[in-house]
This record gives C-alpha cells, sequence and structure tokens, in this order.
C-alpha cells in the first residue's frame, strides 16, 4: 500500500534520478510531475515536501486540489498503461510476488517508445 512516508521516498528516488540520468532536463528545470489527488499524493506532507525541494514542478493539473473527483484526474499511467498491463496480465495465476513483478517488468518492457510517446501526447491534450 502506498502511503504518504512510502511516495515521499519515491519522489526523492525520482528526484535523484532524474538528476543524475537526465542531466540537460535537471539544470533547465524542464522536468514535471504529474500525479493526482490520491491520499498519499495530497497529504499535506507531500506539498510540503515539493516547496523543500522546489527543483521538483508540478504539471498545473495536478496542483491538489480535493474539488476535483480522482477520477477526473487521471493519469496516462491510468488510461494508457494499467490497462496494457492488465490485458496482458488477466487471468494468469502468479504464486509469488517475485513472479508478479518479473511479468510486470516483463510486459512494461514489451510496451513500445511510440506507445509511450502517443500515451503522452493523449495526456497533454487533457
Amino acid at each position: 500500500m502506498v502511503n504518504t512516508q512510502l511516495y515521499q521516498e519515491v519522489l526523492a528516488c525520482l528526484r535523484d534520478t532524474v538528476h543524475r540520468k537526465r542531466p540537460e532536463l535537471w539544470e533547465n528545470q524542464t522536468w514535471m510531475l504529474h500525479h493526482n489527488n490520491v491520499p498519499a499524493h495530497a497529504s499535506l506532507l507531500i506539498p510540503s515536501y515539493l516547496a523543500k525541494t522546489s527543483d521538483i514542478r508540478c504539471a498545473p493539473s495536478t496542483l491538489f486540489s480535493r474539488l476535483a473527483p480522482i477520477p477526473s484526474r487521471l493519469s496516462s499511467a491510468d488510461i494508457f498503461l494499467f490497462p496494457k498491463l492488465k490485458t496482458t496480465l488477466k487471468g494468469r495465476c502468479f504464486h509469488t510476488t517475485e513472479e508478479i513483478q518479473e511479468n510486470a517488468i516483463r510486459e512494461l518492457r514489451a510496451i513500445t517508445e511510440s506507445a509511450f510517446q502517443e500515451a503522452f501526447q493523449q495526456w497533454k491534450k487533457c
């Protein structure tokens, strides 16, 4: 289960990864975080953390609004990625968490770069 503490750790890892693997985006501050208003994301600790680490910018549609219900703020992962995973993994039996992870990773790696780019373009239209 993703709670505020885990999500903050994920944000710190993401921040470090962008800094290390995409230094050009880090230096000119052109990368943005898109997330929705699920409780772990909208906890009071997360905006505070983001304010302290001013190098993480949020996409305008994700600014911690409690006015809109979660379904109206679906991310591209909700629209594109999770259905692809569910379709390929549906009906299969896994006996361990490791099996689930291995199969999910294999399916994620099978998604083409152009499919990810198309999903991103669709997200930008929203």
